[in-house]
């Protein structure tokens, strides 16, 4: 059953119909990248209605349902409403603008329900990855981990936090990337105890930590992960703080499972850093899903009593941030299994030195 299929057969629970226009489900149910379209689905049938400028990319790459050339929207919407009976319709609460909302209360021959019912399905649906979701965000780790290895040759004493950024940018970019996850971070000095600092001129100088938080995309799938390398030689200090984030991280590793509680597995992470002094200087959650999105469900912090499904996948980036020092994360993130979990980053984690 496709994702399309599994928002067809749940419909129901919500309204007659759900519309959804927002680009990030509407690719994802449909496989096509545009930045208009509706998507109109009924529990027998869903419909992709777009305009001239992609009807002849949709009718190539939509397979799920039926293409239909937009001429005058909520007339068409009416019709389809008709066609199957519809007395209600829901809109995805989450992405729906309060224009778009008044737009369909006024224009559609149907009571319009804009609650958090259809956007939980959807989260509930896009949770769970397939295998060949799965081979995709592995496709952009890959790209990911060979722009960090780029990385060991790049960075030295002189470079700036943005030539750092720029040229992990480029490379990632240049080798197959679609686009970037997010706006790469890449700090150095005391600047790495800015958990999401924005990179700046300030310069890598002689025993300074680099920290760099980066991903890439390959066909509107993400990656995630982070870093932290020392150029030169690191403090005591700074060797003891970056062993600890290290068994933090390595602990919770071990400890991931399909039905923990994302509460629980924060706290396995979290108890070693507060345990060793730091629980202070730990001041976000340990992770979070990653998909089409690069923070979607579900999430692993202090209070999140969902569950961690099976096939979903979570961030691990347990770090400790020493304000006018420095900070340390560490991030992998892995696939859940029944029993554990496979680990998806491949980059070397043990301390680095430059």
């Amino acid at each position: 059953m496709t994702d399309l299929e599994k928002l067809c057969s749940r419909v129901k629970e919500t309204a007659d119909c759900a519309i959804i226009t927002d680009g990030i489900n509407r690719r994802y149910f449909t496989s096509m990248k545009s930045s208009a379209g509706t998507l109109v689905v009924f529990p027998e049938k869903a419909y992709f209605i777009i305009d001239f400028r992609y009807i002849q990319k949709a009718r190539k790459v939509v397979k799920s349902c039926e293409v239909i050339l937009q001429d005058k929207l909520y007339e068409q919407i009416n019709s389809l409403l008709e066609k199957h009976g519809a007395k209600t319709v829901a809109i995805n609460a989450d992405t729906c603008t309060l224009t778009e909302l008044i737009s369909f209360q006024n224009k559609l021959n149907a009571e319009v329900i804009a609650d958090t019912k259809l956007a939980d399905i959807i989260t509930d649906i896009r949770m769970i990855k397939s295998q060949e979701q799965i081979d995709k965000i592995i496709a952009a780790q890959r790209i990911a981990e060979k722009g960090f290895e780029h990385m060991l040759d790049f960075i030295k004493v002189g470079r700036t936090e943005k030539e750092i950024q720029l040229e992990l940018d480029y490379f990632m970019l240049r080798k197959g990337a679609e686009a970037l996850s997010f706006d790469t971070i890449a700090l150095t000095g005391a600047n790495t105890s800015l958990p999401h600092g924005v990179p700046s001129d300030q310069k890598v100088k002689d025993g300074d930590f680099v920290l760099m938080d980066f991903g890439a995309t390959y066909d509107g799938w993400h990656s995630d992960m982070t870093r932290t390398v020392c150029v030169g030689k690191p403090s005591e200090k700074m060797k003891a703080v970056y062993n600890t984030v290290l068994t933090a991280q390595l602990t919770a590793l071990d400890a991931v499972k399909a039905r923990m509680s994302g509460k629980e597995l924060d706290k396995i992470a979290r108890d070693i850093i507060a345990d060793a002094g730091y629980g202070d200087n730990f001041g976000h959650s340990l992770g979070h899903g990653v998909g089409v999105e690069i923070h979607e469900s579900p999430y692993a912090s202090p209070s999140r009593e969902d569950i961690l499904p099976a096939n979903s996948i979570v961030t691990v980036e347990p770090g400790i941030y020493l304000e006018g020092e420095f900070g340390v994360r560490i991030e992998d993130f892995v696939i859940v299994t029944e029993d554990g979990c496979i680990n998806m980053t491949k980059a070397p984690k043990e301390l680095i030195c430059l």
